[in-house]
């Protein structure tokens, strides 16, 4: 008994994930879209608020102007997410394009690789493994008005939610450390955990309306085929990122690794699903296109909140064997 309460209280948040993804399973009209919870008020602006506005005040502002700078890893993000990302899905739906799988799909696969980051989740799993969340606010931002630029979407209507949401509580919220930065020295408060709070909550409301998607007209075979395909083609993107970027000659800092890893490998939701909608408005396959999203955005939350453990472990020993190297040079 005390072993599973060790376990339980080390591997909180993986036991976390696991509860509300169940909880989605058995009550999904709670969280989902228009249901008690209102996730698409509470999640897509309150939460995503605290989630900056904790970053603002958890932040030094040292990093993040140094931050600002790091063009290497702003063009690394930037290239993966708009440029090496859309060809890697290109070449494979072209390799799938003669098969049996659903050209719907395949077509739904190609818009789910223009997408840009999302602004919640990139950065609270950058956050919860202690990597350069700095980078990860700004590069998650900017692939958004990017994308939002780019697209025949409102480009007042961005600009001012990412002003809301992004801008005015990490503003505020670095505006409050200054001002009271010994204080929050003095009396540690835990962002990381808060963080994580919020990150269960953005899981649970995405897979109560996961579970509650009923009108994507798709067989069973082809619904689990695109399943299994998203969590292969996550893991080889992650793998890729992280083999990549800790290459010796290319000099990057594991906290980039880990922004890279969640920046270049996630997709939005929130702005993809409009996106989408304009862009195939009228298109009788429009709900069987949205489904690589659909499924890669909880899939990519539930596979970056399994790594995050493993990820600070090695970012721990990567660490301690700096340390070690400097101690005997």
């Amino acid at each position: 008994m005390i072993i599973v309460a060790q376990f339980i209280r080390t591997n909180w948040f993986l036991c976390g994930i696991l509860i509300v993804i169940c909880f989605a399973s058995i009550a999904p009209s709670i969280g989902a879209r228009g249901g008690i919870l209102r996730p698409e008020i509470t999640v897509k602006f309150f939460a995503v608020a605290i989630i900056f506005f904790n970053s603002g005040i958890s932040l030094r502002s040292e990093d993040l102007r140094r931050a600002l700078v790091q063009f290497k890893v702003h063009f690394f993000i930037q290239g993966w997410t708009f440029i090496v990302f859309p060809s890697l899905i290109y070449l494979l739906v072209s390799l799938m394009k003669d098969g049996p799988f659903d050209k719907l799909l395949l077509q739904g696969l190609l818009v789910l690789g223009c997408m840009p980051p999302p602004v919640s989740s990139a950065v609270i799993l950058t956050k919860a493994v202690s990597g350069n969340e700095a980078a990860a606010i700004f590069n998650s931002a900017v692939g958004s008005f990017l994308v939002g630029s780019a697209v025949d979407v409102p480009v007042t209507s961005i600009f001012l939610q990412l002003s809301l949401t992004v801008v005015l509580p990490l503003c505020l919220g670095q505006a409050i450390r200054r001002r009271h930065r010994m204080w929050l020295e003095r009396n540690p408060i835990p962002f990381g955990t808060i963080g994580s709070a919020i990150l269960l909550l953005i899981i649970y409301t995405t897979f109560c309306d996961t579970f509650l998607q009923t009108d994507t007209h798709l067989d069973f075979l082809s619904l689990i085929s695109i399943v299994f395909l998203i969590v292969i083609l996550q893991c080889a993107l992650l793998g890729l990122i992280f083999f990549i970027t800790t290459q010796p000659w290319l000099d990057f800092h594991p906290t980039d690794t880990t922004a890279m890893m969640f920046c270049g490998s996630h997709k939005s939701l929130t702005l993809g699903i409009p996106i989408i909608k304009i862009v195939f408005s009228g298109d009788p396959g429009l709900s069987v296109i949205t489904v690589p999203l659909l499924v890669y955005h909880p899939t990519q939350i539930l596979l970056g909140g399994i790594m995050v453990p493993l990820l600070k472990e090695w970012m721990y020993s990567v660490g301690r064997n700096r340390y070690t190297m400097a101690k005997h040079v």
